[in-house]
């Protein structure tokens, strides 16, 4: 195989947690890859609660979910780590060298090692059940944002009516020309204050309706939404430049089943781990939501100090000869003079 394709630790889950134990792993100047399902980085706080404020991040009075995210892509980016998005892992297989053949929906690559950091599964945006709906998406139809500057000066529709869709509402009503939110129900499941927010922000609200049809003019650039009214016959037309859906999203660990690794199905498929965070199988790790052990509880901060504990162990484990760095500033000091030598 080629040996850019071969990793030292091949890290399944691009949530925060998954982050940083890629950034860690950086540090450690291990050939790392960190796989993700979406589109983005970020798992829950990016893609369900981006303005959420959390509270139980080390070194933060409080931050947002999309600002703990945003600070720990610009950490990731310090290290040699290669990222493949929109990248579901469909299988894995052990192969004859003892190593593991990583099988995606785009691409297959070969690791040493693995760290599982799915939390509570891979994520699928719920989409509209709308005949042409698929053959609209990333063009008209999005269902996730990587990059809002895109809406800039733009009519966006924004369908939903729970934390992430009133969150998107505000954020782009800051850069957008205008934005309408759509919801089948007269009340909002989202926090009450950013409810009010939303309410005195002068986005148009459209409640309770639900998108019957999706149409495009000839040029296509416009994007004809065709609501119809809940419990009546009433219909009504909006012609906006893109549509955000946020329905929200379906979470899946059941792919774990076909690994050969111990689950506790009882737990929503979680995986037990030791003191090392070792599974069942050698060289494969579980951090975050989806590890369990007795006395574990599910923060971002506990998963955040699994993540180094899993990469030493893993790099111990396979390079047993070296010497193990004790601190940050010695893995950053040997990263710089790597790089100068």
């Amino acid at each position: 195989m080629p040996e850019d394709n071969l990793y030292d630790i091949s890290i399944i889950g691009g949530g925060p947690i998954g982050m940083f134990a890629a950034t860690y792993a950086g540090m450690r100047s291990a050939k790392v890859q960190l796989l993700e399902s979406l589109g983005q980085l970020g798992g829950q706080p990016q893609a369900l609660f981006p303005e959420k404020t959390i509270y139980d991040i080390p070194g933060f009075s409080s931050i947002s979910g999309k600002d703990l995210i945003r600070n720990l892509n610009t950490q990731l980016q310090q290290f040699n780590v290669d990222v493949y998005v929109n990248s579901p892992v469909l299988n894995i297989q052990k192969t004859e060298k003892n190593q593991f053949k990583i099988i995606t929906n785009n691409r297959i690559s070969y690791s040493k090692s693995i760290i599982i950091s799915t939390g509570i599964g891979s994520f699928e945006p719920r989409r509209l059940r709308i005949a042409n709906a698929e053959a609209l998406e990333n063009d008209k139809l999005f269902y996730t944002v990587n990059d809002p500057s895109i809406f800039e000066n733009k009519s966006i529709a924004i369908a939903g009516g729970g934390d992430s869709a009133i969150d998107w509402a505000l954020e782009l009503n800051t850069i957008a020309k205008d934005t309408i939110v759509i919801h089948r129900r007269n009340q909002f499941r989202a926090m009450e204050s950013n409810v009010d927010k939303l309410k005195e922000s002068g986005s148009k609200i459209m409640t309770p309706y639900t998108i019957d049809n999706l149409s495009t003019d000839n040029s296509h650039n416009n994007l004809t939404i065709q609501l119809k009214k809940v419990r009546t016959k009433d219909t009504v037309e909006l012609s906006v430049d893109a549509l955000l859906v946020n329905y929200g999203f379906m979470s899946n660990n059941s792919i774990l089943k076909s690994w050969d690794l111990d689950l506790i199905t009882t737990k929503n498929n979680l995986i037990p781990v030791n003191s090392k965070l070792e599974t069942n199988l050698q060289n494969v790790y579980a951090i975050g939501d989806i590890a369990n052990y007795p006395g574990r509880i599910d923060l971002i901060a506990v998963g955040m100090g699994e993540a180094p504990m899993a990469v030493n162990n893993a790099l111990e484990s396979l390079y047993p000869e070296k010497i193990q760095p004790k601190h940050s500033t010695q893995l950053v000091k040997n990263i710089k003079n790597n790089e100068n030598n």
